[in-house]
């Protein structure tokens, strides 16, 4: 997530100390996915090479993020899950260190298209919603850490995680920056 962390701590309409509930997770989830789609509508063609964000990366780049990290926001249901059943610390780790995590799974990304990368995104938003709708109510209370270390009650985590960094890159995406 690179410098994303640090703009967490600014986020417009986030009060300490609240945790969202199914409702308001759906709909931030529903929303950001909107967002995201009406930024890239507004992008054209070179546009899509001009560097938007830290280390260098465009916004084909931060596209090719958002579409490569989407499919581990439902890991953390599953960190809670394993909590719950005592069988671990609820602390989601990368070998490598997130930054050359994200790294990596951009380059990954080089060859995709823009459509390709959208409708990855698209999938993997679809399978986090369908999460998001049957995890167990008690299970948002749980005590989780993610890859960024961002910590607290699953429901708060995944918030910050799969709506507001994704809200967060979309806007470095559309090169209105909040950081």
């Amino acid at each position: 997530m690179g410098e994303a962390p640090d703009r967490f701590g600014a986020l417009g309409g986030f009060r300490p100390g609240w945790v969202p509930d199914r409702a308001e997770l759906l709909r931030g989830l529903a929303r950001t996915a909107e967002e995201l789609r009406r930024a890239c509508a507004r992008i054209q063609g070179p546009a899509w090479e001009g560097g938007r964000y830290e280390a260098g990366w465009n916004a084909r780049q931060i596209l090719a993020h958002l579409a490569s990290i989407e499919w581990t926001y439902p890991r953390l249901i599953d960190l809670a899950r394993e909590v719950r059943a005592g069988r671990g610390e609820g602390k989601a780790v990368t070998r490598e260190g997130i930054d050359a995590y994200n790294a990596r799974q951009v380059e990954r990304r080089a060859s995709a298209s823009v459509d390709e990368l959208l409708a990855e995104f698209e999938r993997n938003r679809s399978a986090t919603i369908r999460s998001v709708e049957e995890v167990e109510d008690e299970l948002w209370k749980v005590e989780v850490r993610s890859a960024a270390g961002l910590e607290g009650p699953l429901a708060r985590v995944f918030w910050l995680t799969a709506v507001e960094h994704v809200r967060l890159h979309t806007e470095d995406l559309a090169g209105r920056s909040a950081g």
